[in-house]
Formats: structure tokens, sequence, C-alpha cells
């Protein structure tokens, strides 16, 4: 498994709860751009949106940036932010269809890794943080990084 991109913000603005494993529904170009390291996940999130049939709905990642691959020649239908469909089960999706009904909770993107020679999304359930959630967690980690110093220099 080789992490291909991460979203540094995920954590920091969310509390994930838990995190689960969908595969993507992509292009041929763009499975090559993805494993060349291009893609942002910055802003994007999983959404649903329903099938034909109204009992059923689909999950979709909005707002990923895949850019061109640059070998792949002229595409000017080609938009990099398209929604791009996940690959779940019918007992996930409602399980998440239940979870992000709930109040405050939100289907985040993680990271994007492969697994074998699959392309793989891991998105987490999480709770938007406040502003002074978010320095509580900085003066965590600060407090963390201090110990660790402290710690190895008393080894020395």
């Amino acid at each position: 498994m080789s992490v291909l991109a991460f979203n540094k913000r995920a954590k920091f603005d969310y509390d994930i709860q838990e995190t689960y494993e969908a595969g993507l529904v992509l292009l041929g170009h763009e499975v090559k751009s993805i494993k060349t390291g291009h893609v942002s996940l910055k802003g994007s999130y999983v959404s649903f949106k329903k099938t034909r049939n109204k009992n059923l709905s689909e999950a979709y990642l909005i707002n990923a940036h895949i850019p061109l691959y640059k070998f792949a020649g002229e595409r000017p239908d080609y938009d990099p932010t398209r929604s791009r469909k996940l690959l779940l089960t019918k007992k996930e999706i409602a399980y998440l269809l239940g979870k992000k009904d709930e109040q405050g909770l939100t289907l985040v993107p993680v990271k994007i890794y492969t697994k074998h020679s699959f392309i793989k999304l891991e998105f987490g359930v999480g709770k938007g943080r406040k502003k002074h959630d978010k320095r509580e967690v900085i003066k965590q980690r600060e407090l963390d990084r201090s110990l660790r110093t402290l710690t190895k220099q008393s080894f020395k």
C-alpha cells in the first residue's frame, strides 16, 4: 500500500469518528495521473445522489482535482474536478446515509492510496471542529512535541 495523496486538513478541521475504504470509478488517464502523484483532495467531500430507482443512492467524490495526464494528448472536454463514483456496498451506503443525516456529520476524504493494483479512497465520518477545538489540538501537538524532545535530551 502506497499513499498517493493525503488530505492534511481533514484531521485538523474534523474529528474523524470512523473510516471507510471505497474504490473509485476512473478513466484510464486519470489512473496514470493519480499514480504519478497528481491529485488533490483539498476542498473535496463525499456526497450521495439518487439513482433512477428512487430507493437507491450512489456515493460520489465531489471536487477532487485530478489533472489531465501530461502524455494523454488533447482532451478538450475533460473536467479535472468532475464527480467520481465510489464503489460501496448497499449496506455501507444505507449506513452512511443514516450517519450523514445526523446533525453535524460530514463525509470527508482522508487519503488516496493503491491496494495491489487498485486505487482506493479512504474517507471518514467526521464532525466539524470549532475554532477553540482546533486551538486545543495545536496546544496538545506542541506539548507532545516538547515532551518528546525533553525525553530525547534526558537519555543523552
